[in-house]
């Protein structure tokens, strides 16, 4: 048994944090989900963009999408959708023999509607709709105007992975709005059974104060962090409120560790998949990390939910300075900002692309 089928075996879901079309077309993301346990994957503006731009193998639909004269973002949607169509189908025998529970793919909305709730919200609707998958989940970003789109999504009977939550407080505010999602739904007589995940954020902690914490705190914040935050997951799974709904049959929105690629050199390219190995939870996995953790990963034992320690480490780094609240606020908005500059680097590239390749043609 590798690495990632331990990971499989006490209870956490490895999810691939990338998507291409060549991985669909050869094979190898069925190879994965064979050989290392893999039983979902997530896409962001970033990986589509690397992906369009590295390969030709979009190169027919983009001359298709040319020819029917879609904007460049109406087309990025259909060659998205596309992939993750084909991907949500690979992955439908996880998500029948984990009752729904396992086996989704993700979609973001655009991140120019992060501060914009109604909008968000009529986008996820219809990204859900035009999918036509039911273990798709629509990304919405964390942000207080992503938390009122994400209980009216929740509302609506929309599947939301709820991204860009970098602390705590940020997963409690996501999760209160599922709660309420959830309980509005009970109060209006309908089904209770809408799945949602909350994607936590860890690496992005220690590039963050890469250089500028002691020595000894250095690839330490975004573990305490979500030390943190798995204890405040463990506490509303436990509590009387959740226990109400869950007899009403909802399920619970699983805690997801996200950005858990490691950025320094010299650390263990899998020091946060190690770190994080927890049931009922999910690790959206880069590429490279899955086949260097299945190769040579050490699962040593699974995570507590006792967060005395990272309470303890939290002060040190707040007596060299570094305020976690303060640090949480900025990484979001840094990764909001990040994410619309992507995105716009992702609609150029395919505006590019048309020009390339109709100029190649003709």
């Amino acid at each position: 048994m590798n690495p990632c089928q331990q990971l499989h075996q006490l209870g956490q879901s490895l999810w691939l944090d990338n998507i291409t079309r060549d991985l669909l077309k050869t094979g190898t993301l069925q190879r994965y989900i064979q050989d290392y346990a893999v039983t979902g994957l997530t896409s962001n503006p970033t990986i589509f963009d690397e992906a369009i731009g590295q390969s030709t193998a979009y190169d027919e639909a983009i001359i298709n999408g040319s020819r029917t004269q879609s904007a460049d973002e109406a087309l990025f949607m259909e060659l998205a959708l596309d992939d993750l169509r084909r991907a949500a189908d690979l992955f439908r025998p996880a998500y029948k023999q984990s009752k729904e529970v396992d086996g989704w793919v993700s979609m973001e909305v655009s991140p120019l509607l992060a501060y914009d709730s109604a909008s968000t919200i009529s986008a996820a609707k219809e990204i859900f709709a035009t999918a036509q998958r039911d273990n798709l989940f629509v990304k919405i970003p964390g942000t207080p105007a992503g938390v009122v789109a994400i209980e009216e999504s929740i509302f609506a009977g929309v599947p939301i992975n709820v991204t860009l939550l970098f602390s705590r407080e940020h997963y409690l505010a996501a999760a209160e709005a599922y709660l309420r999602g959830v309980e509005r739904r009970i109060q209006a007589g309908l089904d209770p059974k809408v799945n949602s995940v909350a994607s936590i954020f860890i690496s992005r902690w220690d590039r963050a104060i890469s250089g500028t914490a002691p020595a000894e705190l250095q690839n330490r914040l975004g573990i305490a962090i979500a030390y943190r935050t798995y204890r405040a997951y463990r506490e509303l799974l436990a509590s009387p409120r959740w226990a109400q709904l869950a007899a009403a049959g909802a399920l619970p929105q699983r805690l997801l560790w996200a950005s858990t690629g490691v950025k320094d050199p010299k650390a263990s390219p899998t020091l946060y998949v190690e770190a994080l190995a927890a049931p009922d939870t999910i690790n959206t996995i880069p590429e490279k990390t899955l086949l260097v953790l299945a190769e040579r990963g050490q699962i040593r034992g699974v995570m507590k939910d006792d967060d005395k320690e990272s309470q303890a480490l939290l002060m040190e780094f707040s007596k060299a300075g570094i305020h976690a609240d303060v640090l949480a606020a900025q990484l979001q908005r840094e990764g909001a900002e990040a994410f619309v500059k992507s995105w716009q680097q992702l609609l150029k590239r395919i505006a590019d692309k048309r020009v390339a390749i109709s100029t190649t043609v003709s």
